[in-house]
């Protein structure tokens, strides 16, 4: 998401942010977008990082009632506690070392605006504190300060990478807090769930880039653009902005070849054909973590919760991994699911609790391909019955 050109973009009344795109779920983004700007609802945004939520943000305040007012954006990742509460509310002269004097509050400098806070998964319990109360009451209160000084009537919009649920199970976060957050849910698939776009995102950057350096336009040839298509993104439309960027300057005007492409996204033996780039990393990188996760399982009776379920929803397993996993586990048990609940280290309870979490994902599997004839025994920790039931 950026810049775009007329022919694939959304329009809006501010022409530098658009979105980029023609799939289904950028026109379903787009729909969202509109019913957002047509409140003043709180908004939570979510995806991966590099997905383009911050211009997701944009759009909605741009199109919103408050455009004529000022976007306020801060990164609750990038500040610490002191800093952070100092940056929003303002503080008094002497209520810290170097506080020598009064000092504004960003929400101060933005009536009737819109403030983004973006990473608010990465907020510490204390300044989540600060922030439910300024919900509620929509008063400022510097630090250092005893009491209110003013009221102010910002729109929040709020977005994170992290699963605000664990967060949440794990205390880390307030469910309080998600509530008054979570009125408008905008969730933005990751770039390699809707590759159809990466061909309008690859031109429109060859355009852009070419301009900004002052250099020929490139041309990407069919191989090329099949491969940077079969390629998974794990950094997004960041991290393909950024190869665009690098092949601009490598080819100086000249054809991109496949040959171009770096050898720290794309590895080197992937660059022959789409169908060899997607073996590889699914035979290799994918099926040697999933394997290495089954076998912490198996020797050493971790749980599927520990070692799989926060790994994933903390963004660092894709759903191929997961469905991997899965893989792996199906064919040791024959397609039986209770027992794999079991030989993941789960108790039987936590048999729906699993198969739930499975199909939300869509990471649950056919079992009558993995049934055979007999059911192997499966190594675990207790002794695994052949009569469970799938």
């Amino acid at each position: 998401m950026a810049i775009e050109t007329p022919r694939s973009s959304f329009s809006s009344p501010h022409p530098e942010v658009r979105l980029i795109g023609q799939s289904d779920a950028i026109r379903s983004i787009d729909a969202d977008i509109d019913c957002a700007a047509r409140s003043d609802a709180k908004v939570l945004i979510t995806g991966e990082t590099g997905v383009g939520k911050e211009v997701v943000a944009r759009l909605i305040h741009h199109r919103s009632a408050r455009a004529s007012a000022a976007l306020v954006t801060v990164n609750c990742a990038g500040l610490p506690d002191s800093l952070l509460e100092s940056e929003l509310f303002g503080h008094e002269r002497g209520s810290y070392t170097g506080a020598y004097r009064d000092k504004r509050g960003l929400l101060d400098m933005a009536p009737n605006g819109t403030l983004f806070l973006d990473e608010i998964g990465e907020m510490s319990p204390r300044m989540q504190v600060v922030l439910l109360r300024f919900l509620e009451t929509g008063e400022i209160q510097r630090v250092g300060a005893d009491r209110p000084h003013a009221r102010v009537n910002v729109r929040l919009i709020t977005a994170t990478n992290r699963d605000l649920h664990t967060g949440i199970a794990s205390g880390a976060f307030r469910e309080d807090l998600y509530f008054r957050l979570n009125v408008i849910r905008i969730a933005i698939p990751p770039l390699r769930e809707r590759a159809g776009d990466i061909p309008l995102l690859v031109e429109y950057y060859l355009d852009s880039c070419s301009r900004q350096h002052r250099v020929p336009r490139p041309q990407v040839s069919p191989a090329v653009q099949d491969l940077l298509e079969a390629h998974g993104w794990p950094g997004n439309i960041r991290e393909l902005k950024n190869v665009v960027e690098r092949l601009v300057l490598k080819a100086e005007g000249q054809a991109i070849r496949p040959a171009d492409l770096p050898s720290d996204v794309f590895h080197p033996a992937s660059r022959t054909t789409p169908a060899v780039v997607e073996t590889t990393r699914a035979g290799e990188t994918r099926r040697s973590t999933a394997e290495e996760m089954v076998a912490r399982m198996l020797d050493h009776q971790e749980s599927f919760w520990l070692v799989v379920y926060s790994s994933f929803m903390s963004r660092d397993l894709t759903r191929d991994d997961l469905r991997a996993v899965v893989q792996i586990g199906l064919e040791r048990t024959s397609g039986n699911y209770r027992l794999l609940t079991r030989l993941f280290g789960m108790p039987d309870s936590d048999y729906k609790r699993f198969l739930s979490f499975l199909r939300k994902y869509d990471c649950h599997l056919p079992f009558q391909r993995f049934r055979v004839a007999r059911v192997p025994c499966v190594r675990h920790a207790s002794v695994i019955t052949h009569s469970a039931a799938s």
